[in-house]
């Protein structure tokens, strides 16, 4: 996996802390393989914890890998908008903008 697109904070952790990511990265693998879901439906429902969360920098991460997997900006932007009912207007609309930002993004 290439690192060009990841956020400089994230990359200074990976740089400074590579035991902790090395051991982060291995739990993540662990539950993924626990999990039912393929792929894009578990990536869904992360965007959907980290807009729950209102997590800036999850919903973004979550919203790239989202669209590389292939799920559509429509069902991205249909998670964010199914927390106006569960997690109130301004978190779905602040998640809503952090996904058009990445989506817009060159």
């Amino acid at each position: 996996m290439t690192t060009d697109y990841l956020p400089s904070v994230y990359q200074q952790f990976l740089d400074r802390f590579p035991e902790v990511a090395e051991a982060q990265g291995n739990l993540a693998r662990t539950i993924r393989e626990r999990n039912p879901f393929d792929e894009r439906t578990d990536r869904l429902i992360k965007l959907a914890v980290a807009v729950g969360a209102e997590a800036e920098g999850a919903v973004r991460s979550n919203v790239r890998k989202a669209l590389q997997q292939g799920s559509s900006i429509d069902e991205v932007r249909a998670v964010a908008l199914a927390a106006v009912t569960t997690c109130g207007f301004p978190t779905a609309v602040a998640a809503l903008g952090w996904i058009e930002e990445v989506a817009t993004a060159p």
